[in-house]
């Protein structure tokens, strides 16, 4: 690993393990909720795992914390100033594109603003998130095809798009340049509504 993404690797195990132990949840415990298995979680906590997005989801929703909270680096300072290149970057596409998460609220109703690129020929996958979780995005430069549930729409620079992230949905480069845009992702409610899975083991 390059020495800012074990940093960064560190930093989520560091803070999966201690909202875990908070709440006084075994490793089994979590997997259970999280729906990931237990040696991914142990990888997570040692800081050896580069987990995907959709597996840093699925954890930081089963803990309640959200998404931004999960892979922050410990600040002191109430301004959360994120300068270029210092964003957490969550996503590498085969084609020299990155998913960079470079702010976020904290729950219950999380915010997190996102620096996209998809190389040419890119695709990202995303599971779809908690209920009622909206997304919107608006390119910088280049073109981009979303696609969620039964719909696609293809977007051109500094056009814009709202749709329901609680669905699967996709980002597709299919034209022959880089393309850039900002997501905003909000999803509300985040560790409101109680969870049982797995907390009588």
């Amino acid at each position: 690993m390059e020495e800012s993404t074990a940093e960064l690797a560190t930093a989520i195990g560091v803070r999966v393990k201690q909202e875990r132990q908070l709440r006084q949840w075994t490793l089994d415990v979590l997997a259970n909720a999280a729906g990931v298995s237990r040696r991914m979680l142990v990888n997570i906590e040692q800081g050896a795992a580069n987990p995907s997005v959709g597996t840093l989801l699925r954890i930081s929703d089963a803990l309640g914390v959200g998404l931004p909270s999960l892979v922050e680096l410990p600040r002191s300072k109430p301004l959360k100033v994120t300068r270029s290149g210092e964003g957490a970057v969550l996503w590498s596409g085969e084609h020299g594109g990155l998913g960079v998460l470079v702010a976020g609220a904290e729950p219950p109703n999380v915010v997190e603003l996102w620096d996209w690129t998809l190389g040419a020929g890119d695709r990202h996958e995303s599971e779809s998130h908690t209920t009622g979780t909206r997304e919107l995005v608006q390119v910088q430069e280049g073109t981009i095809s979303i696609s969620s549930g039964e719909q696609t729409v293809t977007l051109n620079v500094r056009d814009s798009l709202s749709f329901p992230g609680d669905v699967a949905h996709s980002y597709v480069n299919a034209g022959p340049n880089a393309a850039r845009f900002s997501l905003a992702v909000f999803e509300p409610g985040v560790g409101s509504a109680p969870r049982t899975e797995g907390t009588d083991a």
